[in-house]
């Protein structure tokens, strides 16, 4: 049994309306200036009447479409995210539903930026104990429902969105081979955290909605371990596979904003031509970050036969990982 899997289809959506730098000048305290020499980021895409289920749905036929395959071939559904519409149904049963499908196995994952990296092992391990799986693996999130515009070093990071990769055990013209994935975390429950809703913060009806309910996080903490963390689990892939980062054609990031990713680039030796940015245009969208730029840099052409892709990804938890792909 072959211990590959092969990405046959990718897609991406985000919501058309957009916030740039100057529009969060209007009602939060910040500048165009402070958050781009600090973060990178220029603007973000933000949902209007929009849901994560929705985000989902259209990377999803976006992937269909560029697989070439129909709804009804998938056997999996799998969506990273913790910003799905409800917590009970989970985002994959709704995202079932919506494709028309029934006696599926849909299920999401919670490992915060990380997530879509760990539904890509998950899928690795149940396409090879069922080699006949054909499996959906999502990341997306409605992260302006969880930031609070009123805390500037936060609310300005963020956007919305979804990427979908489909993955098979059979290889097929122009599929990415998945080489292998390297996951690892480090219990810790302060550096970054959205409490509320949670079972350790109750709350009854009418209580008033408190910080807890949304994104908290040490910048400073993060941005140290999250260069050293990508860094060391990329180098280690890397290494297990007989490869240097000499082999690596792109750098695909998770894009938390562009001192993290030029860091990281820097620490593994990569040029900068060599290290795929788009945080400028989507902001941090945790876990739909990389599957987005990975749709992204494929359709236009950063991606082409025969690269050697390096994924590596940081988030809440704390978790990271690393995924080494040949195109």
């Amino acid at each position: 049994m072959s211990n590959f899997s092969y990405i046959r289809g990718l897609g991406y959506h985000v919501p058309e309306r957009v916030y740039t730098n100057a529009d969060l000048e209007k009602f939060v305290d910040t500048t165009d200036e402070w958050i781009s020499s600090r973060t990178g980021i220029k603007q973000r895409h933000v949902v209007e009447n929009e849901t994560c289920l929705d985000l989902t749905f259209e990377a999803t036929q976006k992937a269909l479409k560029n697989a070439g395959m129909e709804a009804d071939e998938l056997t999996h559904i799998l969506v990273a995210t913790f910003t799905a519409d409800t917590i009970i149904p989970s985002t994959a049963c709704l995202l079932m539903e919506r494709l028309g499908l029934k006696h599926r196995i849909p299920m999401d994952i919670s490992a915060a930026c990380s997530g879509f990296v760990y539904a890509v092992e998950v899928a690795r391990a149940l396409i090879n104990l069922n080699p006949d799986s054909k499996i959906l693996v999502c990341g997306s999130e409605v992260l302006t429902s969880r930031v609070n515009w009123e805390d500037r070093s936060t609310c300005v990071l963020f956007g919305d969105g979804a990427g979908a990769i489909i993955l098979t055990s059979e290889d097929c013209e122009n599929s990415g081979k998945v080489i292998d994935v390297l996951l690892s975390s480090e219990g810790e429950s302060e550096t970054l955290t959205v409490r509320g809703s949670g079972s350790a913060y109750p709350y009854k009806l009418g209580d008033v909605v408190g910080e807890e309910h949304f994104i908290q996080m040490q910048g400073r903490s993060i941005y140290r371990k999250a260069v050293r963390s990508m860094s060391s689990i990329s180098n280690e892939i890397l290494a297990k596979h007989g490869f240097t980062t000499k082999d690596v054609d792109l750098l695909i990031p998770h894009q938390a904003n562009l001192r993290i990713i030029e860091a990281v680039g820097k620490k593994l030796e990569l040029p900068t031509e060599k290290v795929f940015v788009n945080v400028d245009k989507f902001g941090n969208t945790s876990a739909a970050s990389i599957p987005i730029a990975l749709a992204e840099a494929k359709e236009i052409g950063a991606i082409k036969s025969g690269d050697l892709v390096l994924l590596a990804t940081f988030g809440g938890g704390l978790t990271w990982g690393s995924t080494l792909i040949q195109f």
